[in-house]
């Protein structure tokens, strides 16, 4: 199939949200592994802005990249869930073992009663060695943890789902991906991703707390799971697509106009409780806002994104070591810039463009090491600057 540089871009758009949403995580008063001084409401109605769909629209483009890369492993006759697992476990495995220990030290010295002395080397083998003895007012950290990296481990197991599916009923699969694009090809058909998420919703955010922790996360699976199926259902170019694209400005305008009622709840009732019919509508309106953004970004990446560039394929490669090390340069960053004592207009800046700095730099010389690549994801090579071709998946 012919590679979909609108998903690529998407996709790109999509890792980079993160680095501005968790920078300005550490600037609002919701609890983070760090929080600044200067932390206040003031940055939280922006945050929403994007809160109800940066994860989701990333499962579902990995979804769609799932798919185009079983269809090459498919026609070429190479295996799938082996090299799949391997890109996907080895980072996750690495990261935590690695990556992520900087996170849950400076977590520990801001938060921990009485403070943390021992330095790092000690705090890491206490990591390491799953000590259950950080703990602030009977709430213990889960040592080793994958923080940022639980989505790497919920890709790997949706794309397990995936994977037993099509090989145990291929042609259902295949009946059941057809049914779904011509459903969402009629007339309202774009309404039933919707349909689905305002009930997931409303049924399950009062009663599962988002966990991140696989096991218990029932209201984030049955949002992602879902979704991560449908990217792979409609990956595929076709009259579907002209629907989405020509759905972008009803989505755009429904979703703005969605996240205008959430600020103001979620402003409003800060501090107090809500009357439940608000609530209920709260919850409709943030599924509308989830969905309609999806459906916007879509389309207008159909629409505007641009086709092959050597930025596209710089960028394809590097979103995933990125992502990988963008949360602990955040928060390592975020702890040393503290002594400058600047306002966080001015330090807020700052930290975006050192993080994404350090990240591209790391990068940069992730991709010449052949051994470090594996281990953020990149295919292992002897020699990184080899002419490569590209295959038409958009990988995650």
């Amino acid at each position: 199939m012919e590679r979909r540089y609108d998903l690529d871009w998407i996709r790109i758009l999509a890792f980079g949200v993160l680095v501005f949403y968790h920078v300005g995580m550490y600037y609002v008063t919701w609890d983070w592994h760090v929080n600044s001084p200067h932390a206040s409401h003031a940055l939280e109605p922006l945050m929403r802005l994007a809160s109800p769909w940066r994860l989701s629209l990333l499962f579902l483009v990995s979804g769609a990249a799932t798919g185009f890369l079983w269809d090459r492993c498919r026609r070429a006759g190479a295996p799938f869930l082996g090299p799949r697992s391997w890109r996907l476990l080895l980072p996750l495995v690495f990261g935590m073992l690695v990556i992520v220990p900087p996170q849950s030290y400076f977590e520990v010295l801001e938060k921990l009663p009485g403070g943390y002395h021992d330095g790092y080397l000690a705090f890491w083998a206490r990591y390491l060695a799953g000590d259950a003895g950080f703990c602030r007012d009977g709430d213990c950290l889960d040592l080793p943890t994958w923080n940022h990296l639980w989505f790497v481990a919920y890709l790997w197991v949706y794309t397990v789902v995936l994977w037993a599916l099509l090989r145990s009923a291929p042609r259902l699969a295949e009946r059941l991906a057809e049914t779904v694009r011509r459903a969402l090809s009629g007339p309202g058909g774009l309404l039933w991703p919707l349909a689905w998420l305002a009930i997931a919703r409303m049924l399950l955010v009062g009663r599962f707390e988002s966990t991140h922790a696989l096991f218990d996360d029932w209201y984030n699976h049955a949002q992602y799971l879902p979704l991560f199926l449908l990217g792979f259902a409609i990956a595929r170019p076709g009259p579907l697509w002209d629907r989405i694209e020509a759905a972008r400005w009803p989505a755009l305008a429904a979703a703005l106009g969605a996240w205008l009622y959430i600020a103001w709840y979620f402003g409003h009732y800060t501090d107090g409780t809500p009357p439940e019919p608000l609530r209920w509508l709260q919850r409709l309106l943030w599924a509308v806002q989830q969905w309609a953004a999806i459906v916007a970004i879509l389309g207008f990446g159909r629409r505007f994104a641009p086709g092959d560039s050597p930025a596209r394929r710089w960028l394809t490669e590097a979103v995933f070591p990125v992502y990988i090390l963008h949360q602990t340069l955040i928060v390592v960053l975020a702890v040393w810039m503290r002594r400058f004592d600047l306002v966080p207009w001015i330090e807020g800046p700052l930290l975006v463009a050192a993080t994404f700095a350090l990240c591209f730099a790391g990068y940069g010389i992730i991709r010449r090491v052949g051994w470090l690549r594996p281990l953020f994801g990149l295919k292992y090579s002897r020699s990184p600057y080899a002419p490569r071709h590209e295959a038409p998946d958009v990988r995650s």
